[in-house]
């Protein structure tokens, strides 16, 4: 998500920090800053924009600090602002942190620390560690570090710089990547590898629950336990722009990579505190509110228009409420049915995307009250919107959505439960069992992602293809239009999504000897359909590749190929059966030559109609 850079040794320490956050400017942000010790003083220097403005704001002037840390921020609790960027302070202004991640217990902490007398001049959930640490302190830096953090849930990497203790910096994760590089007597820490290759090739690959402490003498890695832990360095030899993607061929792999990490953060802080249920603290809408909407309007572009396919699913099913999915291009244009007692759900990857932000005035303009499911804090769609909850899916490099197509469904699941309960229309053990299969996801995505060769060996067979079919019925159909939408979009085959049922009325024309159809087969009470549908393609000898969960002997007996997804609810699988269909997408590009991150004629964000 964020960047994040520490530096200790004899360089001018703000020259090191501001170099180390320009290499890093690729993971995206919208905030710059730097904390260092200015003759024993401890300082901080930070602003909302580009790192080029941090840099005029610094000016010219020699530093004469040999210790710092700083930071690229991707807003999420608060937007971009100069106060909410960090490095933050605790009330002494004797601590510093930077972080990446989020912290899912903050409110409640923040309220703690604030009735112990605590001043907070942030928005963010960053500022409580600063205070955790300054109740924490002893004396002992790192384990007023351990202390604060045994205190948080939630994902993070944490850096510290102390004026108590001018000659050190200590640093630790749990979900998000933190390094630390040897230099020649200097020391480096940092959230991703490119920071530290102008200065070093020696590192250390931190673990979870680890924590690392940089000193005059070296660098010391100890447990939560404060037992030394002993690490080999690992030599880094790729070149740096592979190190931008942290070793992986293209930022959409990667991007897919970071799928469980992605998730868990949007779960974060949405559980109730036992985790058996959901609550959406960050909208306004209340019970009563809920229960007299008389329908649901969702409207998107592209692969977020995918994600409102799987949502009509979910709260139909859940809610019993009608929901309508409508492309946001031709929303205004046919004069939608839409009053007060419509609730319009505006989903965009950025914010800005120029279809959806007419749609989402329009429905303004007739009343309608607007929730907003976005990834970028402050931007257009959540600043105009009535409510806004955001996708911590962090920055997508890639053109081709993949990490925030799968925190967008996330949330159609999240209103879903949030609007069935309220309306009465589900039981408080359905609720738990359906979030007890959400919370298990990412420890399932990252099953199936050790399956990556299976499926890239799939895609060397069929590479050459010139058209793919993608077959499923229910929620597999919104999930088969996703797939067939990123095989389009970076490895230019022809593909097409079909309801299954509709297969006989003319799809079938297309299917023969030899072409590839892809058939998702994860809602049980639709298999045995979906199987006569497969067994139409295979009498046209087309050849099928088949997504099922776990073992299901119908879907071996009729496919040539079969992905197995682990087992979950039929209901929750849209969020595992989309990651096979990203990774075959990718690896067919790859293997056509294609410029993955790049796809021709398509662009991140569509600002014009």
């Amino acid at each position: 998500m964020c960047g994040i850079v520490g530096y200790l040794g004899s360089q001018d320490a703000v020259s090191v920090l501001m170099n180390g956050l320009k290499t890093l400017e690729y993971r995206g942000y919208d905030s710059a800053g730097v904390a260092y010790l200015n003759e024993g003083t401890l300082e901080v220097r930070k602003k909302m924009g580009r790192i080029a403005v941090l840099d005029d704001y610094l000016g010219t002037q020699q530093w004469h600090t040999q210790i710092g840390i700083g930071h690229t921020r991707w807003a999420t609790h608060g937007r971009p602002s100069d106060r909410n960027a960090h490095p933050h302070f605790d009330c002494t202004n004797k601590f510093a942190v930077v972080h990446n991640g989020i912290i899912e217990n903050f409110a409640e902490l923040r309220e703690r620390l604030q009735a112990n007398g605590h001043r907070f001049v942030s928005e963010t959930d960053t500022e409580v560690l600063a205070h955790l640490v300054e109740e924490a302190y002893r004396g002992n830096l790192r384990l007023a570090l351990r202390d604060a953090l045994l205190q948080v849930r939630g994902s993070y990497t944490v850096v510290l710089l102390s004026e108590h203790h001018p000659d050190r910096i200590v640093a630790s994760r749990k979900d998000n990547p933190l390094v630390a590089g040897i230099g020649d007597g200097e020391y480096f820490v940092a959230s991703d590898i490119p920071a530290l290759l102008p200065h070093t090739r020696d590192i250390y690959l931190l673990n979870a629950g680890e924590i690392v402490e940089l000193t005059p003498d070296g660098i010391n890695i100890v447990d939560f336990q404060d037992r030394p832990v002993h690490k080999e360095i690992f030599h880094v030899n790729w070149d740096a722009q592979a190190a931008e993607r942290g070793g992986y061929p293209h930022f959409m792999l990667k991007e897919i990579c970071e799928q469980p990490l992605a998730i868990q953060n949007t779960l974060g802080g949405r559980l109730t505190p036992d985790g058996s249920g959901i609550q959406l603290k960050e909208i306004s809408l209340n019970s009563e509110q809920i229960r007299n909407f008389s329908k649901v309007a969702i409207v998107a572009c592209g692969t977020a228009y995918h994600a409102g396919m799987v949502g009509k699913y979910v709260f139909e099913k859940l809610a019993r409420i009608p929901v309508e999915v409508d492309l946001a291009s031709e929303f205004r244009y046919r004069d939608p049915l839409i009053d007060p007692q419509t609730l319009v759900v505006i989903v965009s990857q950025s914010g800005e995307t120029a279809d959806t932000m007419a749609a989402l005035r329009e429905a303004r303009k007739r009343g309608c009250h607007v929730l907003a499911v976005t990834n970028v804090v402050g931007s257009s769609v959540a600043r105009e919107a009535d409510d806004v909850i955001y996708t911590w899916a962090g920055p997508e490099i890639a053109v081709a959505s993949t990490k925030a197509y799968t925190t967008q469904v996330l949330v159609m699941y999240l209103l879903g439960l949030l609007f069935a309960k309220e309306r009465g229309t589900i039981t408080q053990e359905q609720e738990s069992g359906i979030v007890a299969a959400l919370k298990k996801v990412p420890d399932q995505l990252k099953e199936i992602l050790e399956q990556k060769e299976q499926i890239q060996d799939l895609a060397e067979q069929y590479h050459d293809c010139q058209d793919v079919f993608f077959l499923g019925r229910g929620l597999d159909y919104a999930v088969a239009l996703e797939g067939a939408l990123k095989l389009k979009e970076i490895s230019y085959i022809h593909a097409e999504a079909y309801a299954a049922g509709e297969l006989k009325h003319g799809t079938l024309a297309l299917i023969v000897e030899g072409v590839p159809v892809v058939a998702l087969a994860t809602q049980d009470d639709l298999l045995e359909k979906l199987i006569s549908n497969v067994k139409e393609v295979k009498a046209r000898e087309g050849t099928v590749i088949g997504l099922c969960l776990g073992k299901q002997e119908l879907v071996d007996d009729a496919c040539d190929h079969v992905i197995r997804l682990p087992e979950t609810s039929s209901l929750v699988a849209p969020l595992l059966s989309v990651v096979p269909l990203q990774l075959f997408a990718y690896y067919m590009a790859a293997a056509r030559g294609c410029d993955i991150d790049k796809p021709r004629n398509l662009a991140k964000s569509v600002t014009v109609e």
